[in-house]
């Protein structure tokens, strides 16, 4: 990769990170989109390849986020019978 593309592309995903932990997404999404698209120009054969992935890679993260979900709402419930029995129990004494 030539230095001037790896400065931009340093300089776009910075530049975007910041817009975005201050607020500003439409600058952070459109800055965010140079850096992809500059490293799409040098490996266009790895987001075709990437393009291709994109299902496999979304039923992944919709697995995995489910999973997580019904996790925490077994925690929740744990929680909420834990704390009303302690509850229950300060009242019996």
């Amino acid at each position: 990769m030539e230095n001037w593309k790896r400065a931009l592309l340093a300089g776009s995903a910075g530049t975007s990170a910041i817009m975005f932990l201050k607020g500003n997404r439409t600058a952070g999404f459109i800055l965010a989109g140079v850096g992809l698209a500059t490293l799409a120009s040098e490996y266009p054969e790895k987001f075709a390849e990437f393009r291709e992935n994109i299902p496999r890679y979304v039923e992944h993260g919709t697995r995995f986020l489910d999973a997580a979900s019904r996790a925490g709402e077994r925690l929740a419930e744990v929680a909420e019978k834990r704390s009303s029995a302690w509850f229950e129990s300060l009242l019996e004494t």
